[in-house]
């Protein structure tokens, strides 16, 4: 058994993935808002450069979460 699965079947019963990916569709809209509160100190604190280039990998990242790596969502789907 890889270290992964063993930790996994020890602190939460399912693969960690799972359960954050349970979490964000529960709660989607709040930590978008905590993401975009964060992008606003960002872009205060580093400039809006700063702030632009990150809120675009950010939504590389969520467009290609969607697209390409995302896999259908099964609420409380156990790991194997």
């Amino acid at each position: 058994m890889n270290l992964y699965k063993k930790l996994w079947s020890k602190v939460g019963g399912r693969p960690w993935t799972y359960i954050i990916r349970d979490l964000w569709t529960q709660v989607e809209l709040m930590f978008q808002l905590v993401f975009y509160g964060l992008g606003v100190l960002v872009c205060y604190f580093f400039g809006w450069q700063i702030a632009l280039i990150t809120f675009g990998i950010y939504t590389l990242g969520f467009i290609g979460g969607h697209l390409w790596w995302g896999t259908k969502h099964v609420r409380g789907q156990r790991g194997k």
